[in-house]
């Protein structure tokens, strides 16, 4: 299964109309695809004169454990449903990489890592936080929406400095019946606890996006990037 990451990831790209000079990237949740929030783009209403390119990665199809051995697009592997889930953490790793990768093609391309925004949804968010955090340049923000921080104990100080003032938002269903308010919370307390600039915003939904947090991401990308 390891080979499933040695090629680059395919993604889902919109590119803006100007040479870009920012880019996000949106990690989808377990069994879905890049094209999930690819028409969430014109519904952040960012300016025009804002060059963002936007991509949308495919996780590669593994055996879900939890889910009976069935295979589907997922992140890393979830070993149990516990309220925050056991993982598999040498996947969440190899997934850690990939995005990295993607990264770095977007430094090769001419963007400043500070121009380079992470969003990731439920488990796409839990690779978020632990690329993020650990990446080895400044990244200009992170967006956790729904989702839970696994294995925080891997996060060491030390790969955790560059991006260590990185500001990060949290967006969480007040009615979440997959990834629980109080999951999504443990990550906000330990980000606090670790001197993190982290926010919180709480929505009357469940395990989804609404129009109000898809207009606050808007609202974070613009105060980022303009």
């Amino acid at each position: 299964m390891s080979d499933l990451w040695q090629q680059p990831l395919a993604c889902e790209r919109i590119e803006p109309e100007s040479p870009a000079d920012a880019c996000v990237i949106w990690l989808h949740g377990l069994g879905a695809s890049g094209h999930d929030f690819v028409p969430v783009v014109p519904h952040l209403q960012l300016p025009e004169s804002l060059a963002v390119r936007f991509l949308f990665p495919h996780a590669p199809s593994l055996p879900v454990t939890c889910n009976g051995g069935l295979v589907m697009p997922v992140w890393y592997d979830i070993l149990a449903l516990t309220e925050i889930r056991e993982v598999n953490l040498a996947h969440l790793a190899r997934s850690r990489q990939a995005v990295g990768d993607l990264i770095q093609q977007q430094l090769d391309a001419g963007i400043d890592s500070r121009r380079i925004i992470l969003i990731g949804f439920s488990q796409g968010g839990a690779v978020a936080y632990h690329c993020a955090l650990q990446y080895p340049l400044p990244l200009g923000g992170l967006i956790a929406l729904s989702t839970y921080l696994p294995g925080p104990e891997t996060l060491d100080p030390v790969s955790r400095q560059p991006n260590q003032q990185l500001p990060i938002h949290i967006a969480q269903g007040e009615w979440d019946d997959m990834v629980t308010e109080r999951a999504a919370r443990a990550a906000y307390t330990w980000l606090q606890e670790q001197g993190y600039t982290v926010d919180w915003q709480l929505y009357p939904m469940g395990h989804e996006v609404c129009v109000a947090e898809i207009r606050q991401i808007g609202r974070w990308l613009r105060q980022w990037l303009l």
